[in-house]
C-alpha cells in the first residue's frame, strides 16, 4: 500500500484502483467527491447525467453526503439496481422506496426510474421494461456496494455471470444474501425475506462510464479480501471489479482489515 493524500492509502489490484480511508465518514466524503465530479462532467459535456445508485445500510452515509452537494439535480436521471419480486413500492424494505425517500424526494431529479416488483405483466416483462430504460439512458455513474457474499446488486454467486447476455434478469436469492437482509434489520426473520428479485446484471452495472464501489464496515472484510486477493471468478462476483479500469473501490479500515499488508 502507498500513501495517497492525508490518511488515505491507495493500492492497485489488476485494473482496479482501491482507496482505504480511516473511517466511514471519510470514505463517504471521498465517494461523494468522486460522484459529484463525474456527474458535473456529464452535465457539462451532454447537459444530462444518468446515475445508478445502490441501496442498503452501507450506502447511507454516502447518499446523505451526496444529496447535499451543489449538483443541478434537475438535469440528473436516477436509477437503482434491484428490487424484490412481488414487493410493492410502499413496503418498508423496498429498494425503490429507499431511493425515493433518501434521494428523489430530497433533490427532485429530472426523473427517477424504479424497478417495479409487482409489474402485473410479470418479472420477465419488468426486466424488459427496465432494460429498455437503461438503454435509453446510458449510465455515466454507477455507485454500488459489495454484499457479504460478494454479490454486486443481487448477482449472488449461484447466478452471477460475468458475460451475462441480459441487462436485467430475475434471480433466486441465495441464503447468505437473504440472511444479510435480516441482519441489517429489514426483515424479522429469514422466512420473511423474498426468495426472488429483479436485478441489473454485472455487465450492465460495469458498463457505466464511472463505477464507484462504496464498501464500509468490518462485516464486509471477508468479501473484500476474497474480491481483492482471491481468483477472479463468479464464486465471488465482486472480483469482476478487478477487470474494470474505470472503477474505484472505496474502503475504510474495517472493511480493509483482512487485506494482506
Amino acid at each position: 500500500m502507498t500513501p495517497m493524500s492525508g490518511s488515505v492509502r491507495r493500492l492497485a489490484i489488476d485494473a482496479l484502483v482501491v482507496d482505504i480511508a480511516d473511517d466511514p465518514s471519510e470514505l463517504a466524503r471521498l465517494a461523494a467527491d468522486d460522484a459529484e465530479t463525474t456527474i458535473s462532467a456529464a452535465l457539462s459535456d451532454r447537459g444530462q447525467a444518468n446515475v445508478m445508485l445502490a441501496t442498503g445500510n452501507s450506502q447511507l452515509a454516502f447518499l446523505s453526503d451526496l444529496v447535499r452537494r451543489a449538483i443541478d439535480w434537475s438535469r440528473v436521471v436516477v436509477f437503482h439496481m434491484d428490487e424484490y419480486l412481488g414487493m410493492a413500492s410502499d413496503h418498508p424494505a423496498s429498494f425503490g422506496r429507499y431511493i425515493r425517500e433518501r434521494v428523489a424526494d430530497v433533490v427532485h431529479p429530472k426523473a427517477a426510474h424504479y424497478v417495479d416488483g409487482v409489474n402485473p405483466a410479470g418479472g420477465d416483462a419488468e426486466c424488459a421494461r427496465y432494460a429498455a430504460l437503461l438503454a435509453e439512458h446510458p449510465a455515466d455513474l454507477c455507485c454500488l456496494g459489495v454484499g457479504e457474499n460478494g454479490h454486486l446488486a443481487f448477482n449472488d454467486p449461484p447466478v452471477a455471470d460475468f458475460a451475462d447476455p441480459l441487462d436485467v434478469k430475475v434471480v433466486e436469492l441465495d441464503e447468505a444474501c437473504r440472511l444479510q437482509q435480516v441482519g441489517e434489520g429489514h426483515f424479522a426473520g429469514l422466512a420473511d425475506v423474498p426468495t426472488h428479485a429483479v436485478t441489473v446484471t454485472i455487465p450492465a452495472l460495469l458498463r457505466a462510464r464511472r463505477v464507484l464501489a462504496i464498501v464500509p464496515e468490518s462485516r464486509k472484510a471477508t468479501p473484500v479480501r476474497r474480491a481483492l486477493e482471491g481468483p477472479v471468478a463468479e464464486s465471488c462476483p465482486a472480483t469482476a471489479l478487478r477487470s474494470c479500469d474505470h472503477a474505484r473501490l472505496l474502503l475504510d479500515r474495517g472493511s480493509a482489515s483482512l487485506l494482506a499488508g
